[in-house]
């Protein structure tokens, strides 16, 4: 059950973290790039890398459906070698 208060797409929840001097450069330059805030920029790109390490998860786990239902061996060592890649560079 819920606690009562409800929760919105709104809702906003204050976080205090430390970054790196390097970091926090490139995240006033985007900003000043941008024309927003430090704070805003970090938002942005925290939005962005959330979206891309999604899209790498649904990418990852497709190949890994085709290379466990693949009949072909010339596509499952083509599909091997590519789950290899993404899981260990390269």
């Amino acid at each position: 059950m819920g606690t009562g208060i409800p929760v919105t797409t709104d809702a906003v929840i204050r976080r205090s973290i430390s970054i790196p001097a390097e970091v926090a450069e490139k995240v006033d330059a985007i900003a000043a790039s941008r024309h927003v805030s430090g704070n805003r920029a970090i938002i942005d790109l925290l939005n962005e890398a959330i979206t891309a390490y999604e899209q790498r998860r649904r990418t990852f786990f497709e190949l890994a459906d085709r290379f466990q239902r693949s009949t072909d061996p010339a596509e499952t060592l083509r599909l091997r070698e590519e789950l290899a890649r993404m899981t260990f560079g390269g």
